[in-house]
């Protein structure tokens, strides 16, 4: 496999360049990208952050067990994850199973990735003791890591994001289940500021993000907030205007985003900075979480 690492600490700091765009640049904001999706082809970006001290607990047990759905990025991670890193996994996965399996699925099992299938009732409830029991019962000892990988040893990772990231006035991210956030919050220096788009309808992503900080550190961190008007009607989902951003996003500045993560944060940066939400002179950056 390409660009092997050699362990947990092994991919270096992401690049940073700075994005010429009339969008931003007319009402004075200066904007940067950090191409997080280039640390490792099997590994991108905030996968790799959330895995990294995750990777030690699961070699120790010798099998990490996560969650997510048919088309997961992190389930993909994860599988390459347990390839690299010398740890058997096991994916849970929401739904029934469909054959042939898709891309994603079908490279995760080529990983080595076991799969399995809760239905939608049963996967709500996939934290609760008696589904977890039932899964050790049936699968054995085995490290449990949260659907995305949001737990407080990923926070940790994604707290060190921040460390990278010096001089800028605004931090942007993607939300899922708002783990990448919480920790870069919590990583940034005094006067900078953490903004996550949530891709996921509904307003419940600020009380997700306090309480994973709350679980990992004891209390909220860092300054940060949600923006919940972005996600285009949910995961997953698209528009024609979207689409449309993700074009003219390629033509102008050669950078293919993932239409459901990556474009809806974009598109929510270069409108709030259309809408004059960051003063002039301002120095934001956006995570290319890959």
């Amino acid at each position: 496999m390409s660009g092997r690492p050699t362990g947990p600490a092994a991919l270096a700091a992401s690049p940073v360049a700075e994005l010429d765009d009339e969008r931003a640049a007319r009402h004075g904001v200066r904007l940067f990208l950090k191409r997080d999706d280039l640390v490792h082809p099997e590994l991108p970006g905030n996968k790799w952050r959330k895995l990294r001290h995750n990777i030690g607990p699961a070699r120790a047990r010798g099998t990490l067990l996560t969650f997510g759905g048919a088309y997961s990025n992190h389930i993909r991670a994860t599988a390459a994850a347990g390839r690299i890193f010398g740890f058997a996994t096991i994916g849970v996965i929401r739904g029934e199973e469909h054959l042939p399996l898709n891309d994603s699925l079908a490279y995760a099992e080529r990983m080595g990735m076991r799969l399995a299938y809760l239905d939608r009732a049963a996967y709500r409830r996939k934290h609760e003791a008696e589904v977890v029991a039932a899964l050790r019962e049936r699968w054995g000892d085995f490290y449990l890591l949260p659907e995305g990988g949001s737990n407080a040893l990923a926070l940790r990772g994604c707290a060190e994001l921040g460390a990278e990231v010096p001089g800028f006035d605004v931090v942007c991210v993607p939300c899922g289940t708002g783990g990448t956030l919480a920790g870069l919050a919590a990583g940034l220096a005094p006067g900078q500021r953490a903004l996550g788009f949530s891709v996921l309808k509904g307003d419940f992503m600020d009380d997700e993000v306090e309480r994973l900080q709350r679980e990992a550190y004891g209390e909220r961190r860092g300054d940060w907030r949600v923006e919940g008007g972005f996600h285009f009607g949910g995961y997953a989902k698209r528009t024609p205007e979207l689409d449309a951003f993700i074009a003219g996003f390629a033509e102008r500045h050669g950078v293919v985003l993932d239409r459901v993560y990556t474009a809806k944060m974009m598109f929510g940066v270069l409108a709030l900075a259309e809408r004059g939400a960051f003063p002039p002179g301002a120095r934001v950056l956006a995570v290319i979480t890959g």
